[in-house]
């Protein structure tokens, strides 16, 4: 029986060669090979080697702290990065705004999906998920910056209709991370808070003209006949490299050690959370929830609409939506900060891909999302803002298909402060920074696409709701206490359409009591 090679974490980074293609899995925070990126980084300072990489990966991989894919953050180790969100990895945007490397900013769900396409030695990705945005061709293609030319999304026209193509293309390297290893290199992931692409990795490097090379980071080895096979998701046949990292570089996640609850190993008991108090991302929260309705399939996204989730439990509705995640998760309660795409409680942990396979088929009922920039049109930013480079991850594949698109969010950002009294709302200090401007910086969502899709778009503040109509952005309701001139259309760079007299918000929304939506 065939015995895997184990070797350093030194001895791994010796692998990667200079101008090869390197590949990592891992969500944000979690399942990151740390170990093996800090031996690349440190061999680099100590050597100049390896130079000029490709680095690409799918969910951002980090912690804002030098940590994950900021071990690559350093001129000359990178020659072109290729990722889907990079919100987590600053080192890496001041990088490319300084033009010191190539780089893209493209749909995460395509890049995982693509490897599957790589593994199976098929020519690439052919979607209609980024259309119109600034990921198609026409707008820029996901070039982040100057010095990045080639074209590695492609416009063409399929049986008279026009897609996004994503050539493959052959992966030299990959670093990924399991929890243990036989004998013979079989990797289960039973400690990780997802299987994520860590098979669709394996396989579509061992299969790059059979000269990938795939080097796996585990907890320990075990006695071959150990592991259940049920477990395995990388055969020993794809592994030719194990490493045993120390623990202090395979935490679950990069700050938490090891939660069982995350990764399905045990069951958390549920406790309804205490009610948050009165804010205006709770105010956003609960008139995300009047939306709601019974057996919906829901994605959440960060900021303001983690609140959809809170105020559903504790109005006793909670049951009434079931929670999925990016990364693989369906069902339970979706985490944040280091540990955003990991569940606690979770009803299944699907490969990451299969989960974009559902959401860009139109699987998801309802998404509540991020309201970062919004346009006349309706188009909304959230990837891009001046220096800063967040990357759009799953936005587009989460947006594009769903039939109902909530986009929550503040009014204004920068200082903004509100408060309610007596049930009207109180503007205290306006923010610095509108957020409903002429023309957004670049198009993460599309108004028309989603028009010619006939999705229901609605854009919720603390102060207003806005619905998107094929005329644009109607307001359609305004909280009591607020000034529709001053409070409203001056804060704004456009005027919505507004026909007749807004109606204004449900009262409960603005009451430190509970909506008593279980009743309704």
């Amino acid at each position: 029986m065939r015995k895997v090679k184990i070797i350093t974490a030194a001895e791994a980074a010796n692998l990667v060669e200079d101008g090869d293609t390197l590949t990592t899995s891992g969500f944000v925070g979690s399942s990151i090979p740390e170990a093996l990126n800090k031996a690349v980084e440190k061999r680099f300072l100590e050597t100049g080697h390896p130079s000029n990489i490709t680095y690409i990966y799918a969910g951002s991989q980090g912690n804002r702290d030098g940590r994950g894919g900021e071990h690559y953050a350093h001129k000359g180790l990178l020659k072109r990065f290729i990722a889907g969100h990079w919100a987590t990895v600053p080192a890496l945007g001041k990088m490319a705004l300084n033009n010191e490397m190539e780089a893209y900013n493209v749909s995460q769900g395509a890049l995982v999906q693509l490897f599957r396409e790589i593994a199976g030695h098929r020519p690439g990705i052919l979607t209609k998920i980024g259309m119109g945005t600034f990921i198609d061709p026409r707008n820029g293609g996901g070039k982040v910056n100057d010095v990045t030319k080639e074209d590695i999304v492609k416009l063409v026209n399929f049986e008279g209709e026009d897609y996004l193509f994503y050539p493959s293309f052959p992966i030299n390297v990959a670093f990924i991370r399991g929890t243990y290893a036989d004998e013979s290199g079989n990797i289960t992931l039973e400690k990780e808070v997802a299987p994520l692409e860590a098979t669709s990795v394996a396989q579509a490097t061992k299969n790059s003209d059979g000269k990938g090379i795939v080097v796996v980071q585990v907890e320990r080895i075990v006695k071959n006949g150990t592991l259940d096979p049920r477990n395995v998701r990388i055969p020993g046949i794809y592994v030719d490299y194990v490493v045993v990292a120390d623990p202090a570089d395979h935490q679950q996640s990069l700050d938490w050690d090891y939660d069982p609850t995350l990764s399905g190993e045990k069951r958390a008991p549920d406790v309804a959370p205490a009610p948050l108090p009165l804010s205006a991302k709770k105010i956003i929260g609960r008139r995300g929830v009047l939306e709601l309705e019974k057996d919906v399939v829901v994605n959440l996204g960060v900021g303001a609409p983690e609140y959809v989730a809170s105020v559903a439990s504790e109005e006793g509705i909670g049951d009434y939506m079931t929670l999925t995640a990016e990364s693989g998760a369906i069902g339970g309660v979706p985490q944040g900060g280091a540990q955003f795409g990991s569940t606690r409680n979770a009803d299944a942990l699907i490969e990451h891909a299969y989960q974009f396979d559902f959401y860009d088929g139109g699987g998801l009922d309802f998404a509540y999302l991020g309201l970062a920039e919004c346009d006349e049109k309706g188009n909304i930013n959230v990837s891009r803002f001046g220096p800063k480079i967040a990357g759009c991850g799953g936005f587009i594949n989460i947006t594009q298909n769903s039939p109902k698109v909530f986009f929550c969010g503040t009014f204004t950002a920068g200082g903004l402060k509100v408060k309610v009294v007596d049930g009207k709302v109180v503007i205290e200090q306006e923010g610095k920074q509108k957020k409903f401007i002429k023309q957004v910086g670049q198009v993460t969502f599309n108004g028309d696409i989603a028009l010619q899709n006939k999705q229901q778009v609605m854009y919720i503040t603390e102060r207003c709701v806005f619905e998107l109509k094929a005329d644009g952005l109607h307001l359609t309701e305004i909280a009591p206490g607020i000034d529709l001139q001053k409070d409203i259309l001056d804060q704004m760079e456009f005027k919505p359409v507004i026909e007749g007299e807004p109606k204004l918000m449900d009262a409960r929304l603005f009451a430190d009591a509970l909506m008593g939506l279980k009743e309704d």
